[in-house]
């Protein structure tokens, strides 16, 4: 049993390696345990490892109570909302309230692997959402993808490749489909509207500001293909339907990041895939030192004492 009581899967056959590559793939949260240091009678040695999802546990660091106390530790990173990626180092003395009469105490890093960092709900399965499509779908985007239109979706393509990360779904488009849709996307996500039917833009675009402009959950940010022209004459009409200049300055259009004459699909992709990935960048004020400090790194490696209350459970991470 887990430490929230529920039950904890454990695949007894494949190793640490293979189930980071495999998790890696399909952009699931986990963590990678490691021993990066041991002094006394431990368990297992440095270098032994452990990979932890919400719901298993893949390979061992010698079992018993300590091995439990990791994985309590790297759920409650994944039991963040969202989960952020980062490396902590943990140090864990095996006696006392361990419960293991080793004598010995270890240090673990925790590195955290958020899976699926952003999420991008896609409207158009046309050329340029293609194209879109293969370019993110091999990195950590999870893609919810839109399209009324039936084969509108290629054979062979990266939902194929990637079925953990793209989802294809079809959008009924009448009133009530669009309306549905619009309310299952995931908080914080981006969207780009880029359907087949200038309406169905149009209609995509009302709810989305209906949504955000109502106090419901909020959209990371709200993207249409198209020409200025386009977007002066949705934007009227918009105006006239009554939203006002602050929702409908939510909207981009013309999207992309380097403004293009070019008219190929690809291109265009790049553009607005530069622009998404701009968005979710690092901060231009974060702070200079992440991770653990290195002389913690360097006490792990290198020390032979026994661990003293500095650096007990809880007060280890950086």
């Amino acid at each position: 049993m887990s430490a929230g009581g529920s039950l904890e899967t454990r695949d007894r056959h494949e190793s640490w390696h293979a189930a980071l590559h495999r998790l890696q793939e399909c952009a699931v949260p986990h963590v990678l345990a490691s021993i990066v240091g041991a002094a006394g009678s431990t368990p297992r040695e440095p270098g032994a490892k452990l990979v932890v999802t919400p719901a298993d546990v893949i390979d061992t660091l010698g079992g018993g109570h300590f091995e439990q106390q990791v994985i309590e530790t790297a759920r409650q990173h994944l039991a963040t909302t969202p989960v952020s990626s980062g490396t902590y180092l943990e140090a864990f003395p095996l006696g006392g309230r361990s419960g293991q009469c080793c004598g010995g105490f270890v240090h673990v890093l925790i590195e955290v692997f958020a899976g699926a960092e952003s999420h991008l709900t896609l409207f158009g399965a046309g050329h340029v959402g293609q194209a879109l499509v293969k370019l993110l779908a091999p990195l950590p985007w999870r893609i919810d993808w839109y399209d009324s239109r039936d084969g509108a979706f290629p054979l062979q393509a990266s939902h194929d490749r990637y079925p953990d990360r793209v989802r294809p779904l079809t959008l009924a488009a009448d009133a009530e489909g669009v309306a549905q849709a619009v309310a299952a996307i995931p908080f914080a996500s981006h969207v780009l509207v880029m359907t087949h039917d200038h309406a169905q833009d149009r209609d995509l675009i009302a709810a989305l500001l209906s949504r955000t402009h109502s106090g419901g959950e909020g959209l990371r940010s709200i993207g249409m293909i198209g020409s200025s022209s386009k977007w002066a004459s949705f934007r009227s009409r918009l105006s006239a339907a009554g939203f006002d200049d602050a929702a409908l300055a939510r909207v981009r259009c013309p999207i992309g990041l380097v403004s293009t004459a070019s008219k190929r699909p690809r291109e265009i992709a790049i553009s607005v895939a530069a622009e998404l990935l701009a968005d979710r960048h690092e901060p231009q004020d974060a702070p200079d030192r992440r991770g653990a400090a290195p002389e913690r790194l360097r006490h792990a490696f290198s020390t032979t004492d026994p661990i003293d209350n500095a650096h007990s459970i809880g007060s280890a991470r950086e």
